[in-house]
């Protein structure tokens, strides 16, 4: 008797130790280092939902921990989940000159008018084509994708033509909005997004290259009377969401696969949404405050013409990082197209 209860109590405390290591084992916490406000539609409408959704394809088996505060300002978010200080991070590839050339394919002039579509077409040419770049390496990419296609705010100054951008201070956040707007005549100063507001009140900006969404988000509104659109967008801005690749290697085959399932062209296809819906939001809180020309053909076709060089100069420096860059941008007009025929 004595031994059966010592028996029954051995194989007692053996299997709670068993669900306790299988339960120790079973969850795996990745941080997410965020450098934009908790409101942002980025975070709110896009990143607290995947992490959900990879808490639910893992079966709980993953959960992602959004950290309260960056550990790094933007152009710094590359690296943080390359090091693993953090294990996800996003950022834009422009924040740092010279190290993503191929993220120029994102940030072409005039790439459609549907964030949802560029950003699907985007990753699509990505996973083809400029992954063998190897700009990436040391990381999990989860997604490319852009913003809705940018337009061109400024204040005093009326915009309904393009030679009336030359002269102008406009705060870009990439290298090729940098040679858009140089191309245009105007002078580029370089900030990051959080700085915008900073930028264009001190008077050190005359204007803005934003999306829609990023104007009234960013509190820009009041500071603004003048937008000059233009169909397919004047400029973009690629972005990245990456995750450490040893953590994710550590992962086990089927938690990888289910992270895999809602990354890629799913994540790019909803951030695209995202931004959709956010830049109609911003928009229509522009109606009545701000000035909006649309650019009709003939002024299309003149921006395109000027325009020209900076594509070719951009296909080029990403032919120069090891991929065939004519064949990317006719794929990826050609997915962009496709999509927004949809």
């Amino acid at each position: 008797m004595k031994q059966n209860v010592i028996t029954r109590f051995g194989g007692v405390a053996l299997a709670a130790l068993t669900l306790f290591a299988g339960a120790a084992q079973a969850q795996t916490v990745l941080t997410m280092s965020s450098w934009l406000p908790p409101s942002h539609p980025l975070v709110f409408d896009l990143l607290v939902p995947f992490a959900a959704e990879v808490e639910t394809a893992t079966e709980g088996r993953v959960t992602v921990q959004i950290l309260p505060a960056p550990l790094g300002p933007p152009p710094a978010a590359f690296d943080i989940a390359k090091n693993g200080i953090a294990d996800i991070t996003y950022g834009v590839q422009g924040y740092v000159q010279g190290r993503f050339n191929t993220a120029a394919m994102g940030e072409m002039p005039m790439l459609g008018d549907s964030a949802e579509a560029v950003s699907v077409g985007y990753w699509r040419v990505f996973d083809k084509y400029l992954r063998a770049a190897g700009e990436y390496d040391g990381v999990k990419v989860l997604s490319v994708f852009a913003h809705g296609p940018g337009a061109l705010f400024t204040k005093g100054t009326e915009l309904t033509e393009p030679e009336q951008i030359a002269g102008q201070k406009i705060r870009i956040g990439s290298t090729v909005a940098h040679t858009i707007v140089s191309a245009l005549g105007a002078v580029p100063v370089e900030g990051p997004s959080s700085k915008a507001y900073e930028l264009l009140s001190q008077g050190v900006a005359d204007g803005i290259l934003f999306p829609f969404e990023s104007v009234e988000f960013f509190n820009l509104i009041p500071l603004l009377d003048h937008g000059f659109v233009v169909p397919g967008g004047l400029y973009n801005t690629s972005f990245f969401i990456v995750m450490n690749q040893a953590k994710f290697d550590g992962l086990s085959p089927q938690d990888q696969a289910a992270i895999d399932r809602i990354s890629g062209e799913a994540l790019a296809r909803k951030t695209g949404q995202m931004w959709d819906r956010a830049d109609a939001k911003g928009r229509a809180a522009m109606e009545g405050k701000i000035t909006l020309h649309t650019a009709d053909d003939a002024q299309v076709a003149i921006l395109a013409e000027t325009l020209a060089p900076v594509i070719e100069a951009q296909i080029a420096s990403v032919t120069a990082a090891g991929v065939d860059g004519a064949a990317a941008y006719e794929m990826l007009k050609s997915e962009i197209a496709a999509e927004q025929a949809k």
